[in-house]
């Protein structure tokens, strides 16, 4: 028996030092479980990549409406018979050309399609940052559930580890009573199993809490190594809203204006109506100005050197006659033998600047685009985006019909959640007195060591389901809060 009671007192001390054993420093609270998961969150994460993409499209939308500038050259040997771009002749002779352009253009009239599209892109970017706000909510709802876990089991640990203690205490009665022979080993031995009991009790919390608590740290995208508690506030001075202020039709209705799911359908609802505006500009024509400046050099890989003069062409008949003194003469070609040589490649340029600036064009014009009929494109296009809007209101009905629905059911599940709190306090109430008078009574011998044990486990359950009661009642009414915009703390 000495050494039984040696090693559960080693228990208990064990118990309550793992209980209180996490460092302050290591102990983090709600906002900061919330803020370190808002940070690392995968999810969001994810999603503001998205919304980034959303403002790169809306910024690029309204760059659209800016005039356009471009400049182009090229350089390069043409072969075989082409046209010499300079002389704008036939030439079967290699040559080496260049030539530099510069084009602006800027749009004019398009029935508001750069307009309407850059409102639809604005929209969908404002829509995907309310998306990252839902985001961070859900992550945020999903922190302060497993924090709650958290402490309730940890609260839990609390009421097990003085469980036993207050059974320690009962053995060490027991054990002198049954030293003084009033009463039977029975009832040390029934102390002794109760013991046990506790101590699996209390290693049951541990686990839940341990679990709660791994949970939590995979929702922060904690490592392993990282020493993590939390806080533990007193779960009686969280400031809670009284019902009157959480109606659910009051909380429906700021929902809808704070909830962020609600803000990116009423957004999207938005852009797709200016998007069937986008689809309408193309049924209108569409006009541009436009312009450019351009020029050009080419030389041919050959020049000429020299030439040998051969005579005339012969007289055939069909050559044209001219009438010098009332004598006809025909007109005869000259013939001439040409010599050519190659040049090398610093000759290749010559006259470049030259040829650059008597090549030197510009032009401006307007441009007029007119659709005739191109496949129904146009009209499919309008169809289709009607039914997108179409898509998006339905959406928007869905969504508010789920969130009035689970405001309403979060309400009836907060007031039964209060009835079964109050209640539990009279059930502690109940039960505390209970073991209390039974105590009395097993101290003066009128008791059994059983009936004394199966008061107090009523008392321990009635504190554990209590402490649930509370916890739950806590947790929905934050929910309320959650509907109604306010954020969630503890």
């Amino acid at each position: 028996m000495l050494y039984m009671k040696k090693f559960l007192t080693l228990i208990c001390c064990t118990i309550i030092s793992q209980v209180f054993a996490q460092r302050a420093s290591d102990n983090w609270d709600l906002r900061h479980c919330i803020e370190h998961a808002l940070e690392y969150n995968i999810s969001i994460k994810q999603a503001d990549i998205q919304a980034r993409i959303a403002a790169l499209q809306a910024k690029q939308a309204k760059y659209n409406l800016y005039p356009s500038l471009n400049g182009s050259t090229s350089t390069g040997v043409r072969f075989g018979r082409s046209i010499d771009p300079t002389t704008n002749t036939f030439s079967t002779s290699q040559f080496l050309y260049q030539n530099f352009g510069v084009n602006a253009g800027v749009q004019l009239y398009n029935y508001g399609r750069l307009k309407n599209s850059i409102l639809v892109a604005r929209f969908n970017a404002e829509a995907a940052l309310a998306d990252v706000a839902k985001a961070a909510n859900d992550i945020s709802f999903n922190v302060a559930t497993y924090y709650l876990q958290v402490l309730a089991g940890k609260e839990q640990m609390k009421i097990s580890s003085v469980q036993i203690a207050q059974t320690l205490n009962q053995y060490e009665i027991t054990k002198k009573r049954v030293d003084a022979g009033v009463l039977p080993e029975l009832n040390l031995a029934e102390v002794d199993a109760q013991l046990a009991t506790d101590s699996s009790n209390y290693y049951a919390s541990k686990g839940n809490y341990e679990q709660a608590l791994l949970s939590l740290r995979a929702l922060l995208n904690l490592e392993t190594d990282v020493l993590f508690g939390i806080e533990t506030p007193s779960v009686d001075q969280i400031p809670i809203e009284s019902f009157a202020d959480l109606q659910p039709e009051a909380v429906y209705a700021l929902a809808l204006e704070y909830q962020p799911q609600q803000k990116a359908n009423a957004l999207r609802i938005k852009s797709a109506q200016k998007g069937i505006l986008v689809y309408k500009s193309s049924l209108y024509p569409t006009l541009n100005l436009g312009g450019n400046l351009s020029t050009n050099f080419s030389n041919s890989f050959k020049k000429i050197s020299g030439g040998t003069f051969l005579g005339y062409s012969p007289i055939t008949g069909s050559e044209p006659i001219v009438s010098l003194s009332n004598v006809n003469y025909y007109v005869q070609n000259p013939l001439y033998k040409v010599t050519q040589t190659s040049r090398d490649f610093s000759q290749l340029w010559e006259g470049w600047g030259k040829q650059l600036d008597n090549n030197f064009g510009q032009n401006i014009g307007i441009s007029l685009s007119i659709p005739i009929y191109n496949n129904r494109q146009a009209r499919i296009g309008i169809e289709q985006a009607k039914l997108n809007l179409k898509s998006a209101e339905l959406q928007k009905q869905q969504s508010d019909l789920t969130l009035r629905q689970n405001i309403y059911t979060a309400y009836t599940n907060a007031v039964t959640a209060l009835q079964k709190f109050n209640a539990g306090k009279k059930t502690v109430e109940s039960t505390q007195k209970a073991y209390d008078y039974a105590l009395k009574r097993y101290e003066v011998g009128l008791l059994s060591s059983l009936d004394l044990i199966t008061n107090q486990n009523n008392l321990l359950k009635a504190k554990m389901q209590q402490l649930s009661n509370q916890y739950d009642y806590v947790f929905k009414m934050k929910l309320l809060e959650f509907y109604k915009g306010k954020g969630l703390k503890l």
